[in-house]
């Protein structure tokens, strides 16, 4: 199981390589309330976290072959983020993406310095590639959410929180695979509440826990860029499993509004599964008691701005 060792041990491998992102105190809110800005991490997303930790760990350990480096499987920000791990690191990163990937996911990844190989329609035609491509070559393989070492990397912007504001009493992240849940869980260790988020489209670890073990649910909604997981992955249950975790739901429209607000009030340039994490207080999804001190985790804005709505100033004040 992942302990907080773990992602101490992590905070010491990659705390020259990331960003310590700002806890923010909003003033205004109903309760106190601050918001971690992982969104100003490297890649714009809390990815980086968990890239370059299992990227400079298996450095240390010299399984990190120089001619190469890592593989990974994803479009989006977990393949951002361990290009960008890997070029630090001075190793190549080969990411494979589905044939149907966006463009501009595509030519991102090129950007990090990624040689992206296209292959399959699905997601998982890409990930079975990659797995394969580890095998033949010796590549370090990067999960999106599934290993330790990603999930423990994540888990540093907990120990950031809590040493930034130790009297907060509810750390508030959205869910996808888990990896940040994971790493939040086992980083917080029972120091505070921890209430997992996700879009009702999508409810990978409600439906686990309802259940007892991780299954498949369908995937839509406008968060499924992010939070598009099939199932939950086993180190976030095993997790989940063991250390309390409170699990919300929320809907689009919701997510939606979170995204809106969060634009329009703070200038946050949020994407749909980072502002999933906001609804569960915008929509009363989750409801704090009286005093009840709330960080909410803004995990990643690889968002396109020109999607990002706008309300009057007189509507936005009016909700201060």
């Amino acid at each position: 199981m992942l302990t907080r060792s773990d992602v101490l041990a992590a905070d010491v491998q990659i705390r020259e390589h990331i960003r310590r992102t700002p806890l923010v105190q909003v003033y205004g809110s109903p309760q106190p309330l601050w918001l971690k800005c992982e969104f100003m991490q490297h890649t714009g997303s809390f990815k980086a976290r968990g890239a370059f930790n299992r990227v400079f760990s298996a450095k240390s350990r010299g399984e990190l072959d120089p001619a190469v480096g890592i593989v990974a499987a994803s479009g989006g920000n977990a393949g951002m983020a361990n290009a960008y791990a890997a070029a630090r690191a001075g190793v190549p990163a080969t990411v494979f993406v589905p044939l149907t990937a966006p463009p501009v996911k595509v030519a991102r990844l090129r950007e990090y310095g990624a040689l992206v190989r296209q292959v399959g329609n699905e997601y998982v035609e890409a990930f079975d590639a990659a797995i394969e491509y580890a095998s033949q070559t010796g590549a370090v393989f990067c999960h999106a959410y599934d290993q330790l070492e990603i999930a423990a990397g994540a888990g540093t912007l907990a120990e950031e929180i809590l040493h930034d504001e130790p009297e907060i009493d509810t750390v508030i992240v959205s869910v996808g695979g888990g990896g940040l849940l994971a790493g939040v869980l086992a980083g917080i260790d029972g120091r505070a509440k921890v209430v997992a988020v996700e879009p009702r489209t999508i409810p990978t670890l409600n439906a686990a826990l309802t259940a007892g073990k991780p299954l498949d649910v369908s995937v839509s909604g406008i968060a499924a860029d992010s939070l598009g997981a099939r199932r939950i992955g086993n180190v976030a249950f095993d997790t989940a499993s063991k250390i309390a975790v409170s699990s919300v739901l929320v809907d689009d429209v919701d997510i939606d509004a979170a995204r809106t607000r969060l634009w329009t009030e703070y200038r946050i340039a949020a994407e749909h599964g980072a502002a999933t994490a906001y609804a569960a207080l915008t929509s009363g999804a989750y409801t704090p008691t009286t005093g009840e001190r709330v960080c909410v985790v803004i995990c990643g804005a690889n968002t396109d701005p020109a999607t990002l709505a706008t309300v009057p100033v007189e509507t936005a004040l009016s909700r201060r």
